[in-house]
């Protein structure tokens, strides 16, 4: 696979090799190398932006009536449905994730049919009149957005993105994450065969400090839309207040799963499995942090702890596969220092922990189940993001120690209860503090319903029926109704 040909990069319409250094994208199953391209350099990042403000301000996607915007939204909905097993497949290949689970991320694509419908249907506001006059709250397009995307859900986060901001009437630069190019460049490719105008869209992949850096400064991006780590989000953070410009964060988490003494135990332990566990962790929602009412603690820790010894870790293109590799050899050793680090602390390893033996492991980079007891909440396992499959767990006396442990950390992202008292429920869920509760499930996720996260954990909400308006400004408009001159200049 290394003697790949180089595959261009989109580049304001112009699909050509970019003009910065050599990179390649990994099987993370394998490490043979599926894809090659040339980054951006500096100028294209430049020519880029300059083409997709012309592009903007001259194609009249901005002036489109909201619906026919939305016809061509639609359009890239029907392409991705017509090529999903291709888009699913390419998908496996680029981040290793099983089959099962791309196939779940290209069809959440939809998204763009969600966006095309809110498009269409979105009302602008005749607001209460104070005066002789009629006032109108109304949005407009903001121009050249950018969308920063991570490598753990490719093609949903750049839907994610890229679909209300188009449907806002704006011009987008991707930036997809350096691993994990390939999805982007290929939604680009349908939003162009869709009848998105040249121009308006570009695939920008390559390093974060370099490209994400000169695409987040430069004056002509209006907003900047990115899901990724902490510390990049708040760099993000930093330009974008010299700037005046708004942004939305989707950052790391440490989420919290909670287990009461009356949960549903069968539901509750399955819940809780595929909340770390899928995705092999790699999730920032991942519900790592455990906490199990003590007296139900040493049964469900025992059942827990075997069903996550039986989870099938392997070949992501095996039907029956649960988890596949991470990302890279490098994040695998990551997760290898904070195992060790937690059992250094005094942690107790209850299962996982190593790299699975095998042949058809010792390629990839592949990683056991891991659960660790016996810690305490304040410890650095505890507390700091580990984006891998591993699971800290702590017994808890009571409901204010509880929501004092779980809350006692900088993330505030997500959270999971599980009982069967609705009032506990609604109690434990209004006072936890995070974006998104689940109760009696876990990781499930809507378009239609805002997500984001507090604190550490990001600012700002994409998804639901206005998330369209996080892509355009806000105008309010006079009308003058009075009979006469206005009396002050009198």
């Amino acid at each position: 696979m290394s003697n790949l040909e180089l595959l261009p990069i989109n580049i304001a319409g112009e699909w050509r090799l970019g003009g910065g250094g050599e990179s390649t994208t990994l099987y993370p199953a394998t490490g043979e190398v599926v894809g090659r391209l040339r980054a951006p350099s500096l100028e294209d990042v430049e020519e880029a932006i300059q083409k997709a403000d012309h592009a903007f301000r001259t194609s009249g996607w901005a002036q489109k009536k909201p619906h026919e915007r939305a016809a061509v939204l639609h359009r890239v909905a029907q392409l991705i449905r017509e090529r999903a097993e291709p888009l699913a497949q390419l998908q496996r290949l680029d981040n290793g994730k099983p089959i099962k689970e791309t196939r779940m991320l290209v069809a959440s694509a939809a998204t763009f049919q969600f966006f095309a419908a809110a498009c269409e249907t979105m009302e602008e506001t005749i607001t209460p009149s104070r005066g002789d006059f009629m006032t109108m709250s109304v949005y407009e397009p903001m121009g050249v957005v950018a969308a920063i995307t991570p490598w753990n859900s490719p093609i949903a986060s750049e839907a994610q993105k890229l679909a209300p901001a188009l449907a806002a009437g704006n011009a987008v630069v991707v930036k997809p994450a350096e691993a994990t190019p390939l999805l982007a460049l290929e939604l680009a490719k349908i939003c162009e065969e869709a009848g998105v105008p040249k121009g308006l869209v570009s695939v920008l992949p390559g390093r974060g400090s370099v490209i994400g850096d000169a695409i987040t400064k430069h004056p002509l991006v209006k907003r900047v839309s990115f899901t990724g780590g902490t510390s990049t989000g708040k760099h993000i953070a930093h330009i974008a207040a010299d700037k005046m410009m708004p942004v939305s964060l989707e950052l790391g988490g440490k989420s919290a799963t909670m287990v009461l003494a009356d949960a549903d135990i069968d539901h509750a332990v399955n819940g809780v499995l595929y909340g770390i566990f899928s995705s092999s962790g790699e999730s920032c929602i991942a519900g790592s942090r455990l906490f199990v009412a003590r007296s139900l603690h040493a049964e469900f820790m025992q059942r827990l702890t075997a069903k996550a010894a039986a989870l099938q870790v392997g070949d992501p293109a095996d039907e029956r596969t649960q988890m596949g590799p991470l990302i890279t050899a490098k994040h695998r050793e990551s997760i290898e220092s904070y195992v060790a680090l937690g059992l250094s602390e005094g942690g107790r390893l209850l299962t996982g922990g190593q790299r699975p033996e095998g042949a058809q492991f010792e390629r990839g980079y592949y990683y056991r189940p891991t659960i660790i007891d016996g810690v305490k909440n304040d410890w650095q396992i505890c507390q700091q993001e580990i984006f891998g499959p591993v699971l800290v767990a702590m017994p808890f006396d009571n409901e204010d120690d509880l929501l004092a442990q779980a809350n006692d950390s900088v993330y505030a992202l997500a959270a999971g209860i599980w009982t069967r008292d609705y009032k506990s429920a609604w109690r434990i869920g209004r006072a936890v503090q995070a974006g998104t509760v689940w109760i009696n499930t876990y990781k499930q996720f809507s378009i239609s319903t805002p997500f984001g996260g507090w604190r550490d954990s990001g600012l700002g909400r994409e998804k639901g029926r206005l998330g369209i308006q996080q892509y355009m400004e806000q105008k309010s408009m006079y009308w003058g109704l009075n009979e006469s001159p206005i009396a002050w200049a009198n």
